[in-house]
């Protein structure tokens, strides 16, 4: 029997790029947490995942998608800990993320690493859904959004599947630099105003098929830059305005109380979902 764990304790984390902490809530409704988040200090590697499909299906999806993606980069990133996981990625141009870049080996080295890892803990969790004979789409299923800095002086390599989200709040603007994988912001990008699908509907997630297509991206860090990770539990109940007042009164010294001010911040604002946020301070 799965038993869910919290990945990453909910204290301060030294990234070469600065403090990250992070926290996940059940919340007011759910009976059981979903959510779960990873901090590698060590690989430079922060990540959030929300879970589905049913009692321990989601638990086991959040998880085990974090554990896989941690692994397989860690791996990959430093071969002499270890051999690189048993995986063959399908053909990936990492120029394709963004065209216009001038990219160095190291640049589209990590770009595909990034991409890799995400297709094995794809790839993972739908073997899994094979073997409980779920593979039909019916199976367990996860978000996942974080990003990785190989080294102090890279970019951070932003991977995006599903509704789960990357914020950044820069010189007072709070930017979201995700963009939902969502049946709903399919209909708003088409044009429609009536008659819009559900807001939680996703297009694609980790496990429920063989294929997945992640965004990818790759973002400077300036210094006084804050980062926010977060699931729907928060950003679909929670004004931008509200969060953004919450972290840009964030610092190294309550990192961990700010945290715990956007969990609040959902439950106040009557979220029915479970929270989970990282926040990270350049």
């Amino acid at each position: 029997m799965f038993v869910w764990k919290q990945l990453t304790p909910s204290q301060p984390q030294h990234l070469g790029l600065g403090i990250a902490c992070g926290m996940t809530d059940t919340g007011l409704v759910r009976r059981s947490n979903e959510d779960n988040f990873l901090i590698v200090p060590g690989l430079g590697l922060v990540a959030i995942a929300d879970g589905m499909g049913g009692h321990e299906g989601g638990e086991v999806a959040s998880a085990h998608a974090l554990e896989a993606l941690a692994s397989f980069i860690g791996a990959r990133h430093a071969p002499a800990d270890g051999p690189v996981p048993d995986f063959q990625p399908s053909a990936y141009d990492p120029t394709l993320a963004d065209p216009d870049a001038t990219w160095t080996d190291a640049t589209m080295g990590a770009m595909i690493t990034v991409h890799d890892a995400v297709e094995y803990a794809n790839s993972r969790l739908y073997q899994t859904n094979l073997d409980n004979r779920r593979g039909d789409g019916a199976g367990m299923g996860t978000t996942l959004s974080g990003f990785w800095q190989p080294s102090p002086d890279s970019p951070l390599f932003v991977f995006h599947v599903g509704d789960t989200r990357l914020y950044r709040l820069r010189a007072g603007r709070l930017q979201q630099l995700t963009r939902d994988q969502t049946m709903y912001q399919l209909a708003v990008d088409t044009g429609e105003v009536e008659n819009l699908p559900g807001r939680n509907l996703l297009l694609q997630a980790l496990g429920p098929s063989p294929d997945i297509l992640p965004e990818l991206q790759t973002q400077a860090v300036v210094p006084g830059d804050r980062f926010l990770l977060c699931s729907d539990g928060l950003h679909g109940a929670s004004s931008d305005a509200d969060v953004s007042a919450i972290l840009s009164a964030t610092n190294d010294e309550n990192i961990q109380d700010c945290c715990a001010r956007l969990i609040e911040l959902a439950k106040r604002d009557a979220s029915r979902d479970n929270i989970t946020v990282v926040v990270v301070l350049a």
